[in-house]
């Protein structure tokens, strides 16, 4: 069985591979962040969750889509089984190769060695995740199936996302991680009253 990497071994830096991602004169490439989704099971997305969403991997056969992700791209978690959306994060690295084991799949051989950090942006807890059923239907990038198989739009592991689409569930995303505060951060503190 394979073992799980603890965070420390995911501290040492990260080898970037590939080009350099900046012009000369260390001047930006001035391209636009580019929206992306991650398929993820249950158990995978828990893993990447006890990582403090400090890194993602992506599986083998999509090194050309992660080589083409920099830092301030954003990622949007589906969860399978679920079939919700959890969270989204920010890249802040380019991409690396490391084969420490921290993800799992039925294909033993594969480790997701497509690497980068990452930085939470908006996360909920299980039980409020938003559900597909309920806002794929306005999703553009899910009219490219029948209304039938809307599902079709979830499977496989890596899938570039129209700008609005990740908009409007991060949007959800959020409104759902403000209603879900405490009625005591929005209710003034009590006034002791005379002893």
């Amino acid at each position: 069985m394979d073992e799980v990497a603890p965070a420390e071994a995911l501290e040492r830096p990260a080898r970037a591979t590939g080009r350099s991602r900046r012009k000369r004169g260390g001047k930006a490439s001035g391209r636009s962040a580019q929206y992306w989704m991650v398929v993820s099971s249950p158990d995978n997305f828990k893993r990447t969750r006890d990582h403090g969403f400090s890194i993602q991997g992506i599986k083998s056969r999509h090194k050309r889509r992660v080589e083409s992700m920099q830092p301030g791209d954003r990622l949007l978690y589906y969860v399978t089984g679920r079939m919700a959306f959890a969270a989204t994060v920010t890249v802040t690295s380019p991409m690396y190769e490391d084969h420490t084991v921290i993800w799992r799949t039925d294909r033993r051989e594969e480790d997701y060695p497509w690497r980068f950090h990452i930085r939470a942006d908006s996360v909920l807890e299980e039980p409020e995740w938003v559900l597909a059923r309920e806002i794929a239907y306005r999703l553009d990038y899910v009219r490219k199936w029948p209304p039938e198989h809307w599902t079709l739009a979830f499977q496989g592991h890596l899938h570039q996302l129209p700008k609005n689409d990740f908009k409007m569930l991060e949007d959800e995303i959020l409104r759902l991680q403000k209603s879900r505060r405490p009625a005591a951060d929005h209710e003034p503190a009590a006034v002791d009253g005379p002893s």
